[in-house]
């Protein structure tokens, strides 16, 4: 198969195609609830500011520049002031109603994916939404707090300003520029925040800096089927069977071998995403002889069965 790491599982599979992306104007007051279970969604200030109250936690204040983002599902609201009342509340599927259930969607509309109270309002903050998230993908999502806010002032990336002018623009194959632009946004970002002190950033991220270690890593990742020991790893980087096994556990925080089995079942569950994938076929692509022998390790590790996590995917509403 292809090259593959965390970050790029992330956004493989279900990453942002025809993605919920909106400019959003607003004229205090306002204050939008989302809960929407989106496991990771994107907030960008491009005029005026907002403030992001999470659940948890003390209320954040952004300004023209700023980026949030917030990791589902917990709900979290946006609003000109931390004390306004929610005017409209966000839920799965992007169902936009009152805080008593009238529907807002249309009322909202102010023209190619613009939404708001005012179109002239003082305030503008661009949003997306991912839907879902692959098994590979929460590797990365498990590492982050509720809310990663970056600072213009320590990240000024051009792409915000760049995405603040493409969103409202109804061209051909417009819908395909704005879900690349999202998805180099969220990967510059994150990996902007994981290269920081504070992020906390799991080892496994850490060890790809290693240049013995992360070569290692990158080879389990990209050829995952490759029947791997350790000493045939050892022998490609350099390092005696002990060495790299040593080096490796204390750096990645488990052996190669058990680093390598997570790796293969978390990539099997999202190959059995796709509708005409077989257990057969994705056994053989990530490494397992038989698919008696993947559905033994699936289970282990997953807790159900290839097939019937096959079968509560394709059951999800798309």
């Amino acid at each position: 198969m292809g090259r593959m790491d965390a970050m790029a599982g992330l956004l493989d599979g279900p990453r942002a195609r025809g993605a919920f992306l909106l400019r959003c104007v607003m004229e205090p007051p306002w204050a939008v609830r989302i809960q929407d279970e989106a496991p990771l969604s994107f907030m960008a200030v491009a005029r005026g500011q907002a403030w992001v109250v999470p659940e948890q936690g003390e209320p954040v204040l952004l300004r023209p520049g700023d980026l949030a983002l917030a990791r589902g599902p917990e709900p979290y609201t946006v609003a000109d002031d931390p004390a306004t009342p929610a005017m409209a509340v966000i839920h799965p599927g992007q169902v936009c109603q009152t805080a008593d259930g009238v529907d807002l969607a249309q009322a909202m509309d102010l023209g190619v994916r613009t939404w708001g109270n005012d179109l002239d309002g003082s305030t503008v903050v661009l949003s997306g939404s991912y839907e879902a998230a692959t098994t590979v993908g929460w590797r990365v999502l498990a590492a982050l707090p509720s809310l990663v806010v970056m600072r213009r002032t320590d990240w000024d990336h051009p792409l915000v300003d760049y995405l603040a002018h493409e969103i409202a623009r109804d061209e051909p194959g417009q819908e395909v520029v704005l879900d690349r632009l999202l998805d180099l946004l969220v990967i510059a970002a994150l990996r902007d925040w994981l290269g920081r002190p504070e992020a906390e950033a799991p080892a496994w991220w850490t060890a790809q800096a290693d240049p013995v270690v992360g070569r290692a890593l990158r080879m389990l990742q990209n050829n995952p089927a490759h029947p791997w020991t350790v000493a045939e790893l050892a022998a490609e980087v350099g390092l005696s069977r002990a060495a790299l096994a040593r080096r490796f556990s204390e750096l990645v925080g488990e052996p190669p071998m058990t680093f390598l089995t997570s790796w293969r079942l978390a990539l099997a569950a999202d190959m059995l995403r796709a509708p005409d994938a077989t257990v057969t076929a994705v056994a053989g692509r990530v490494g397992y002889g038989t698919p008696f022998a993947l559905s033994t390790a699936f289970k282990r590790h997953h807790g159900i069965s290839p097939q019937e996590h096959r079968r509560r995917v394709l059951a999800r509403p798309a």
